[in-house]
């Protein structure tokens, strides 16, 4: 038996599910027995936490440096161009400085060029592990989008919602305790409880996406002969069902350069080695995981050879 739950009421709905079937209310004690828990939840009004953001690129006005609301924000000298090429080295003292006197934990870091080559952002990552024990980071390159401030605003979200995320797995752990628990994605599929506290972006739209998906689920059934429960279905319990019907998954979104077939078949490879290593992240069982999706689109009005490159993984949840 799995477990379907919608958070945001109280008590959260509960849908048990065997063989497909769901069936409801469920007891807490039958709950506490699932073989795995599949949690719906919208982040959209979660509390943020105070970000501090880096930019790693040139200068800009002053309308579009980070947003960051209540946090701290600076724009160091580095980055590289869309081809990988460097603009300027990383400014690392710039970085140690803001780091040590920000005053916050959770940090979003975006540098030019990164969706191409890493190097700067891993770079500002590992000064700001050194400088602030225990701080949370996010790196826009692990959102793929070519664009930086589009990458940079989802960044700066993702750290924002850290906290947020981290307290609702840990609300869910102490409900159902010994009960491996996966959150439903924002677009499709269910990510471990590891993946949503470092990633809770994926799924801050999970429960809106899974009463979607639960809606058309019941509606399958019902015209298959099933009788609903009660007549109707409340939306707490349809999101329950949907979020139950999630697998494991994870994108890989990377822009690449190929100087003929033979590069562009190593790149691939390795994207797809990057997004099954995420799959198995997202709580997919070891293994068990596999490509269900690449699109290759050469990038247009930019030197020959660039290429677009998005994979998806998935796999059928690890209860272990």
């Amino acid at each position: 038996m799995i477990l379907g739950v919608a958070l945001g009421e109280s008590p959260p709905p509960m849908v048990a599910v065997s063989d497909g079937t769901p069936f409801w209310p469920v007891p807490r004690s039958l709950a506490r027995t699932a073989e795995r828990a599949f949690v719906a939840v919208d982040l959209t009004e979660a509390p943020l936490a105070a970000v501090a953001a880096v930019r790693v690129g040139g200068p800009c006005p002053e309308a579009l440096r980070p947003a960051v609301g209540s946090g701290a924000a600076t724009i160091v000298r580095g980055g590289h161009s869309v081809t990988g090429r460097p603009l300027a080295p990383l400014d690392t003292e710039a970085v140690r400085r803001f780091a040590g006197t920000c005053g916050l934990m959770d940090f979003a870091v975006t540098a030019t060029g990164s969706p191409m080559l890493t190097d700067h952002e891993l770079a500002v990552a590992a000064i700001i592990a050194a400088e602030v024990p225990g701080a949370r980071i996010t790196l826009s390159y692990e959102f793929g989008h070519p664009g930086l401030r589009e990458r940079e605003a989802e960044a700066i979200r993702n750290a924002a919602l850290g906290p947020a995320a981290g307290r609702i797995a840990d609300e869910v752990a102490g409900e159902l305790p010994g009960v491996p628990a996966y959150f439903a994605r924002s677009d499709s599929g269910v990510v471990s409880a590891h993946y949503f506290r470092r990633y809770p972006l994926a799924c801050d739209l999970g429960a809106t996406t899974s009463l979607a998906r639960g809606r058309t689920a019941l509606e399958q059934l019902r015209s298959g002969g099933w009788e609903v429960p009660d007549g109707v279905v409340p939306d707490g319990v349809a999101a329950a069902y949907g979020a139950a019907l999630g697998r494991p998954r994870a994108y890989v979104e990377r822009i690449v350069q190929a100087r003929g077939r033979a590069e562009l078949d190593r790149a691939l490879q390795d994207a797809r080695d990057e997004a099954l290593t995420r799959a198995v992240s997202a709580g997919a069982a070891p293994g068990a995981a596999t490509i269900t999706e690449t699109t290759v689109n050469p990038l247009s009005y930019l030197p020959d050879g660039l290429y677009r490159v998005r994979v998806t993984a998935d796999g059928r949840p690890w209860a272990g």
